[in-house]
């Protein structure tokens, strides 16, 4: 066990390797922080730390951890629109808690690796554990770990995504999750779809949900988005299919990557073909 500093919100423990949150639950924490239960951070995907005292009538330090560009799904989604509450990289204290905060501050600083200021190539957070469902406000949006699906809502959606019934997108076909707070005006969740470009309009983009006042909210939009950007980045490349032993057991294999919703009916049929030419 390491050092220990609880504040408002949360209590930070750090580790060897890692700093452990854990989210305070109450009346005043965000229900983002309550959704997020508790969260790990592994020293490599941390970039930078700093301690700020605010001074004036609410004498306070607030220490903050800043992740590495492409560590984290979850602030990768939220693409800086969060609000300070709801960061959950950083944790406010009494203002008599300086020193244990810049001495945590200090011991964090002295075990961050040579690639701190370097983004990272893959995700080192793990990802929320998402909702199953989204209630948007013109549809219910899904996600089973291989796709996405839309259930457009008869009274929320308009007649362009209504007439057109509702949409899947196994992850195959995405580039990659676009999520605007419904906290701004605007907020929607949008899927960026690799072949095609959707309409500008999210209440008229079949690969989006709108957002609305109950619908949509942080908490729960947030993760789910996090989840899809995760599932994308850890996709199979096509090019990494590995080479069974047999021309049978590699079809087999690329079979169960295409009911995946990991290869694109393009991509399977090529590979097959390529397989089967292969193996003649």
């Amino acid at each position: 066990m390491g050092d220990v500093l609880a504040g408002n919100h949360a209590v930070w423990e750090f580790d060897s390797d890692s700093v452990l949150i854990r989210f305070t639950r109450g009346i005043r924490t965000p229900r983002l922080l309550h959704a997020l239960g508790s969260r790990r951070i592994p020293l490599e995907a941390v970039s930078a730390v700093s301690v700020t005292e605010t001074g004036g009538k609410r004498d306070a330090v607030v220490l903050r951890v800043l992740p590495r560009p492409g560590a984290d799904p979850l602030t990768e989604a939220a693409a800086g629109q969060l609000k300070d509450a709801c960061d959950p990289y950083r944790l406010v204290l009494p203002g008599d808690r300086a020193p244990a905060a810049a001495a945590f501050a200090d011991a964090l600083r002295s075990r961050l690796g040579p690639d701190a200021d370097e983004p990272s190539e893959r995700f080192l957070v793990d990802v929320p554990q998402p909702p199953v469902h989204l209630k948007a406000y013109d549809a219910r949006v899904s996600f089973d770990g291989s796709a996405i699906t839309f259930h457009w809502s008869r009274t929320g959606a308009t007649g362009t995504k209504w007439k057109a019934g509702d949409q899947r997108y196994p992850l195959a076909a995405l580039t990659g999750v676009e999520w605007c707070s419904p906290e701004g005006p605007g907020g929607h969740l949008r899927l960026v779809l690799r072949d095609a470009a959707g309409d500008p309009r999210p209440d008229h983009d079949l690969s989006s949900a709108v957002f609305g006042t109950g619908y949509g909210a942080v908490h729960d939009s947030l993760p789910f988005a996090a989840a899809v950007l995760a599932a994308l980045r850890s996709r199979t490349p096509v090019a990494a299919v590995p080479r069974a032993r047999s021309g049978d057991d590699r079809l087999r294999h690329l079979s169960e990557l295409h009911s995946a919703g990991l290869l694109t009916d393009a991509e399977y049929a090529a590979l097959r073909d390529r397989f089967a030419a292969e193996s003649l």
